[in-house]
């Protein structure tokens, strides 16, 4: 009898370390993406805050950043205790298809305190000049297939990450007329992007600014 209390306590006890591992909860989780470009397969992504939330170093099986980005990434860490690398590249993610969203949809508004100056004046005009010439964008972002940290700096109390992301997107443009001038729905084209974030670790806004996009060669 003895045995079979103290194996039900150990079986108690495994219970609650899964528990407190597998239950906890970041809020920062994204909906699962179906791979295939067809809209109908597509999962509608719930609303994402668009702060970048600070990055720890512990990935689930991807590289988190670069070998030649750990040094400032470990500076950083220092420098910044709620800074976690899991963490900062999910709120990435979510800018990053958040912001897109934004572009392909002529809606930029939204993003504005969070996209500096000179990139949102890029975004605006492109879709300023579509719009002119009676373009839309019916693009979707099938899924995000890796994120990592290609670089990091910090300056005095300033840090700056830039991120590598690997996503595949539909992309369709079409004319007044709604007809397709160009791109397919039906195959997702895999892209390969460069964002650079950027933040003032001394400051109380938890917020990373984007500050630089850019095509991976």
């Amino acid at each position: 009898m003895a045995v079979i209390v103290i194996l039900a306590l150990v079986a108690l006890f495994i219970g609650l370390r899964l528990y407190s591992v597998l239950g906890e909860r970041t809020g920062h989780e994204q909906q699962p993406i179906l791979k295939p470009a067809d809209p109908d397969a597509m999962v509608e992504p719930r609303a994402a805050s668009p702060s970048m939330v600070p990055p720890s170093i512990g990935d689930a099986g991807d590289m988190a950043y670069l070998p030649t980005a750990g040094p400032a990434v470990r500076a950083i860490l220092a420098a910044d205790s709620s800074f976690n690398v899991a963490h900062f590249l999910e709120g990435a993610k979510a800018a990053y298809r958040m912001v897109l969203e934004a572009y392909w949809k002529g809606e930029l508004d939204g993003v504005k305190s969070h996209v500096d100056g000179h990139v949102l004046e890029a975004f605006s005009d492109a879709a300023a000049q579509r719009k002119k010439e009676g373009l839309t964008l019916d693009n979707r972002l099938v899924a995000i297939e890796q994120a990592v940290i290609a670089e990091a700096a910090l300056e005095k109390t300033v840090a700056v990450v830039t991120v590598r992301f690997e996503a595949d997107i539909a992309a369709v443009t079409r004319n007044k007329a709604g007809e397709v001038v160009a791109g397919s729905l039906s195959d997702a084209v895999q892209t390969r992007d460069l964002w650079t974030f950027r933040r003032d670790l001394a400051a109380r806004d938890p917020n990373w600014l984007l500050i630089e996009t850019d095509e991976e060669e």
